[in-house]
C-alpha cells in the first residue's frame, strides 16, 4: 500500500501542473483582452458598427484588429472562442482540490481545534458553499443592486471578507485561504459558462438568422468580465498561499486575505488606467505598498498557544505509526534533524515559522506527518534542505522501513 502514497503524489503533482498551465492560458488571454479592449481607438472611417481598432506587432509580424461593440453585420466565416481555457482551468483546480484537501481532509482540511467534523460533513461544507456562492452572485448582479456598479462592488466585497471569516471558522488556515481562492474562481468560471458565452451565442443565433442582436447582451456580459478582471489577481495569491505560512496560518488570515481583495483593485487600476491610456495613477502603487505592510505585520501577530491541543490524544487512523517498532528511533532521527525548523517557535536563523506550518516536535506530530516525513526525507531527499542538518543514508532507509511497515501491517 505504500506505492499508492508515491502514485497519489505524483497525480497531485500532474493536477497541479495541468492547474498551472491552464491558468496561464486564462489569465494570459484574459489579460490581454482587457488590456486590448481598453486600447482601442476611433476613428472616422471605421466600418459600419466598429467600435475602434488597433495595431500590434508580435513575432515579426502586424496584426490589424476591430472590435464591434455588438456583431458585425454578417457572420465571419470563422470564429474563435475563448472559454475551454477557463473550463479547463477550474475543472483541474477541483481535481486539485479533492485530491488534496478532499483525500487528505484529516490532515488538510478539518481543524478538530475551530470545529469538530466528521469528513464527509467537512467535504459537504466545502462543495455547497462554493456552488452556494455563485447562486448568491449571479442573484445579486441580477438585482436592482447589479443596475449601481460602485455599490455591487461594495456588497460583493463585503461577502468576501464574511466567507473569509467563516471558512476560517471552519477549516485549516491552508484550507481557509484556498478555498476563499475556489470560491471566487468558481464565481470567475460560472460568469464565462453561464453568462458571457451564452450571451456571445445569443447574438450569433442572430446574426445568422437575419436578426439585428440586443446590446444588452453585450452590456451584461462586460459587466461580468470587469468582475473578473479584478478578482484575478487575489485568487492567484489565494491559491499561492498555502506554501505560505506566514499567510495562512496567521490568526489573522481572514483579514489578510481581505486585503488581498483590495491589492487587486488597486493594481488592476494602474493597469486598466494605463491600457487606456488615461494617464498613470501612481497613488496606486503607494496604496498598494501600505497593504502589502499591513499584510506582513498581521502575518506576525502570534495567535495563542491551546495547551489542550498539546496533550491531546493521537487522532484515529495515525495510531499504526505511532505503535511502530521503528518509532523511537523515528522520533529520535525526526527531532534532531527537523525540529529546529518545524517547530512553534524555529530555532533556526532566519525561520520565523514552521515551514508550511509542519510542526514536528511531538510524537503525535511526528506520526501525524508521516506521509510527509515518508515522501520528503525518506523516499525523496528534499528535506532537510541541502542536507543541512547532515541525516544519514541509514536514517532515510529507517523513514522508509517505518512508514512502510506500518502501511503493509495495516493492510493486513
Amino acid at each position: 500500500m505504500y506505492e499508492f502514497a508515491i502514485a497519489w503524489e505524483w497525480m497531485a503533482f500532474a493536477v497541479r501542473w495541468l492547474h498551472v498551465i491552464t491558468a496561464i492560458a486564462w489569465i494570459g488571454s484574459s489579460f490581454y483582452f482587457i488590456a486590448l479592449d481598453l486600447g482601442l481607438r476611433q476613428r472616422p472611417d471605421l466600418p459600419e458598427g466598429a467600435h475602434g481598432e488597433e495595431w500590434q506587432v508580435h513575432g515579426g509580424g502586424f496584426y490589424h484588429i476591430q472590435k464591434y461593440l455588438v456583431a458585425p453585420k454578417e457572420m465571419p466565416e470563422h470564429l474563435t472562442w475563448f472559454k475551454w481555457e477557463s473550463y479547463a482551468t477550474w475543472l483541474s483546480g477541483f481535481a486539485m482540490l479533492c485530491v488534496v484537501y478532499y483525500a487528505g481532509a484529516e490532515l488538510f482540511l478539518i481543524d478538530p481545534e475551530k470545529m469538530e467534523l466528521p469528513v464527509w460533513a467537512a467535504i459537504a461544507i466545502s462543495f455547497g458553499s462554493i456552488a452556494l456562492g455563485w447562486v448568491v452572485y449571479d442573484l445579486l448582479c441580477k438585482s436592482p443592486i447589479g443596475e449601481h456598479t460602485n455599490g455591487l462592488m461594495l456588497v460583493l466585497f463585503a461577502i468576501l471578507v464574511g466567507m473569509a471569516w467563516g471558512y476560517n471558522q471552519v477549516f485549516t488556515g491552508r484550507a481557509a485561504l484556498l478555498h476563499l481562492g475556489a470560491f471566487t474562481a468558481t464565481i470567475m468560471t460560472a460568469n464565462v459558462a453561464h453568462i458571457i458565452i451564452p450571451n456571445q451565442k445569443i447574438v450569433v443565433a442572430d446574426l445568422i438568422a437575419g436578426r439585428t442582436p440586443d446590446p444588452k447582451y453585450g452590456k451584461i456580459a462586460k459587466q461580468r468580465s470587469t468582475h473578473n478582471n479584478y478578482l484575478t489577481l487575489p485568487v492567484l495569491f489565494l491559491m499561492l498561499s498555502n506554501h505560505y505560512p506566514l499567510a495562512f496560518a496567521s490568526q489573522y488570515n481572514w483579514v489578510i486575505a481581505s486585503l488581498v481583495f483590495l491589492m487587486g483593485v488597486t493594481i488592476r487600476h494602474w493597469f486598466n488606467t494605463r491600457h487606456a491610456r488615461r494617464g498613470s495613477p501612481y497613488w496606486t502603487w503607494l496604496a498598494t505598498a501600505i497593504l502589502f505592510i499591513c499584510i506582513m505585520w498581521l502575518s506576525t501577530i502570534q495567535a495563542p498557544v491551546n495547551e489542550d491541543a498539546e496533550a491531546a490524544a493521537l487522532p484515529a487512523g495515525f495510531t499504526r505509526f505511532a505503535e511502530n517498532a521503528h518509532f523511537d528511533a523515528i522520533t529520535e532521527t525526526v527531532t534532531s534533524r527537523c525540529s529546529m525548523c518545524h517547530a512553534a517557535e524555529p530555532v533556526w536563523e532566519g525561520i520565523h515559522r514552521a515551514p508550511k506550518n509542519v510542526k514536528l516536535e511531538t510524537p503525535n506530530e511526528i506520526a501525524m506527518h508521516a506521509r510527509e516525513i515518508y515522501l520528503q526525507a525518506g523516499r525523496a531527499h528534499a528535506m532537510p534542505p541541502g542536507n543541512i542538518t547532515m541525516i544519514s543514508g541509514e536514517e532515510r532507509r529507517l523513514i522508509v522501513a517505518w512508514y512502510e511497515s506500518a502501511v503493509s501491517g495495516e493492510a493486513q
